[in-house]
C-alpha cells in the first residue's frame, strides 16, 4: 500500500509543477500542431493528389513524391505483420508519454522544443499504424542518394533530437540536467 501512496504523491508533485511549467503547455500544443501537419500532409498526399494510385511523381531530379506503405518503424526498420504493429504502437507511446513526463519537468527551451518535436512525430506515425496498419511515407528525396522515403512525422523526430542533441551539448556541464 504505500508503493502506491508513494506513485500517488509523486504523480501529484509532478502535475503540480507540470501545470505551472509554461514549455510543458507550449510543448503539447507544439507537439499536436506538428501531428496535425503530419495528418494534414498525408490526408492531401492520399486523397487530394491520389498518390497511391499514381504511385509516383516527379518533381525534380533531386526530388519526388513517392507513395510507400510503411509496416516498420523509421525507414522501414522492424517491418513485419501484426507482432510488429503491436509493438511499435506500444513503443511509440511508450516513448510519448515519457517525454511528455520529462518534458513536464523541462525549464530548458532548447530540449522542450525538442521534444515536442518527437513527441509529435510519434504521435502523427502512431495514427497511421494504428488506424491503417502501416505509415504512408513520400517525400523522396532518392536524387540525393538519400536511401529512404519518409514523412512530415519522421523529419520531426528527427529535428526533434537534433534539438535534444544540442541542449544536450549546452548543458554537458550543469549538475542538473532537468534545470537551466
Amino acid at each position: 500500500m504505500r508503493g502506491a501512496t508513494d506513485i500517488k504523491s509523486k504523480t501529484a508533485d509532478w502535475w503540480s509543477a507540470a501545470k505551472n511549467n509554461k514549455l510543458f503547455r507550449n510543448g503539447l500544443l507544439g507537439a499536436s500542431a506538428i501531428a496535425m501537419l503530419d495528418q494534414i500532409s498525408k490526408f492531401i498526399i492520399v486523397h487530394h493528389v491520389n498518390l497511391p494510385e499514381r504511385r509516383q511523381i516527379d518533381i525534380s531530379g533531386i526530388f519526388d513524391l513517392t507513395y510507400v506503405q510503411n509496416f516498420g518503424a523509421s525507414f522501414g526498420m522492424l517491418a513485419g505483420g501484426m507482432g510488429s504493429r503491436i509493438l511499435l504502437s506500444l513503443i511509440s507511446t511508450g516513448v510519448a508519454i515519457g517525454l511528455a513526463i520529462w518534458l513536464g519537468r523541462l525549464t530548458r527551451p532548447v530540449g522542450a522544443t525538442g521534444i515536442a518535436f518527437v513527441i509529435g512525430g510519434a504521435l502523427g506515425n502512431l495514427y497511421d499504424r494504428i488506424a491503417y496498419g502501416y505509415v504512408v511515407d513520400f517525400l523522396d528525396f532518392s536524387g540525393l542518394h538519400f536511401p529512404w522515403v519518409f514523412n512530415v512525422a519522421d523529419m520531426a523526430i528527427n529535428v526533434g533530437v537534433a534539438f535534444l542533441l544540442l541542449d544536450a551539448w549546452q548543458t554537458r556541464n550543469l549538475e542538473d540536467p532537468t534545470e537551466k
